[in-house]
């Protein structure tokens, strides 16, 4: 056997025992919100510190129904594809204007789908062009180790033994990140605040930068 692929054997073996070992890194998150509002839902992911950040495309689906996004909140790694079926009997305009990957993708009728593949990691806002009160997010995050918190604001990360910046965010809240270390057991992050206080609301234009005519909100 040359030395080459010994060498290569050496490296798949020990890329399968660090996954192995991967251990679950919990941590919660706690939301400041203001008086008399629901805390939103929280993306949480960890990147690597000392090794490029593991992808893992996926493909998901954000389904449009009852005039809302479903999920509201959608995280994917980057790479992944969203599907964003029309579940409605009635037709949509999906579109985001947010930067680096703003997308239209025009309009459809009930039954009909359509994608978009996210290459650059950002946070996108996605709205409809025809009903303003359909609004969702979708993070799309730089590494495969991605997960929604619970409504009790805990998390867990199945991670591989290393260093990591794990950073939490919410559709309110500016992202805040801390440092972890995963081992071959059961480790623990340091809590993460996020504080949804400084919010307003403010209604967003449609896709071409206007307002929404008043009859749209009655649709």
């Amino acid at each position: 056997m040359s030395a080459r692929i010994t060498a290569a054997i050496a490296t798949v073996c020990g890329l399968a025992a660090s996954h192995a070992a991967a251990g679950p890194v919990n941590g919660t998150v706690r939301t400041v919100a203001r008086p008399g509002a629901a805390p939103s839902t929280v993306v949480v992911y960890a990147e690597p510190v000392d090794a490029p950040a593991a992808r893992a495309a996926r493909k998901v689906a954000l389904s449009q129904k009852n005039k809302t996004f479903q999920p509201r909140v959608l995280a994917v790694p980057v790479g992944s594809s969203v599907e964003f079926p029309n579940n409605d009997g009635i037709f949509h305009n999906v579109f985001s204007l947010s930067t680096p990957q703003p997308f239209d993708l025009g309009l459809y009728r009930a039954g009909e789908t359509r994608q978009r593949t996210f290459t650059a990691p950002g946070i996108y806002r996605v709205f409809c062009n025809i009903h303003p009160q359909m609004t969702a997010m979708i993070v799309v995050t730089p590494s495969a180790f991605t997960t929604i918190a619970g409504a009790d604001g805990r998390f867990t990360l199945d991670l591989p033994p290393g260093r990591y910046k794990i950073t939490a965010l919410s559709e309110r809240a500016t992202a805040v990140s801390v440092d972890a270390t995963s081992t071959a057991g059961v480790s623990t992050v340091a809590d993460v605040t996020l504080d949804e206080t400084s919010w307003t609301f403010a209604q967003h234009k449609n896709k071409f930068g206007q307002d929404y005519p008043a009859a749209a909100y009655q649709k």
